[in-house]
């Protein structure tokens, strides 16, 4: 009888221990002290929902506008830290896996900046090299060139808008064309500023106006970037998809 006893003395032990192990590591994750697990790490590589992926055209495609050196280091340096870092914010949380636009979210409504710094700018840069192409520029096709008129007044009046909003953002920052309500507005936004967090707003265009966008080409001649990017890089064919989806 002494010996069933502790057989299930034992059992009872052994039970208790592996049955506290499963519902301790089945327990749901939360995002903690988020700010403070900031990583030096420069790897990419992730299976996480925020991704690096690679620019829609080569290193050199966009000369003599934007050179080949510019390129390698604003996308294989800038915004692949900025996906590396978000990575390695959400590791392990309950925002591991999710899309970049769902962290977005997540950190503004929560107020994690550094999060949120991270995430909007791995956003931001991904949505920028998409709306530049080689041999872009030029005029908009119809169903957008028609509501820049109506809400602008004409390209060229949407044009001096747009580039006066670059050239006068103080410090870093993005400039956007939003639609909201069937409208076009022009929306600066400082460091990795981004109108998803405003609801209703959708972006279908954006230029980067941080230094390291431009500088290594324009030096410190802001405008003369901002010419170029309007005037030979803008991918309007992509503006009007983005346009397209927002208004179906």
């Amino acid at each position: 009888i002494n010996f069933k006893i502790q057989m299930l003395v034992l059992f009872f032990l052994v039970s208790s221990a592996w049955c506290g192990k499963v519902f301790t590591h089945a327990a749901s994750p939360v995002l903690t002290n988020v700010e403070a697990t900031v990583s030096s790490n420069g790897d990419v590589q992730s299976t996480a929902g925020v991704v690096l992926p690679p620019l829609p055209y080569a290193y050199d495609a966009l000369k003599p506008h934007l050179g080949e050196e510019t390129l390698r280091i604003h996308h294989d340096k800038h915004h692949a830290k900025y996906v590396a870092t978000t990575n390695s914010m959400v590791a392990g949380t309950i925002m591991e896996g999710k899309s970049v636009e769902e962290v977005i979210q997540y950190a503004h409504n929560s107020k994690l900046q550094t999060l949120f710094n991270n995430a909007a700018q791995s956003y931001n840069h991904e949505f920028y090299w998409k709306c530049m192409k080689p041999n872009g520029g030029g005029l908009p096709p119809p169903e957008l060139a028609a509501l820049i008129d109506t809400s602008f007044g004409g390209f060229q009046e949407f044009r001096a808008a747009f580039a006066t909003a670059g050239n006068t953002l103080f410090g870093s920052g993005w400039v956007w064309l939003v639609v909201e309500n069937g409208k076009l507005s022009i929306v600066p936004t400082s460091n990795a500023g981004c109108p998803l967090t405003s609801p209703g707003v959708v972006p279908i265009l954006t230029m980067d106006v941080w230094e390291h966008a431009y500088y290594l080409h324009y030096t410190n001649m802001r405008p003369h970037y901002v010419d170029a990017f309007l005037d030979h890089l803008v991918n309007w064919d992509f503006v009007a998809s983005q346009l397209s989806m927002a208004i179906a």
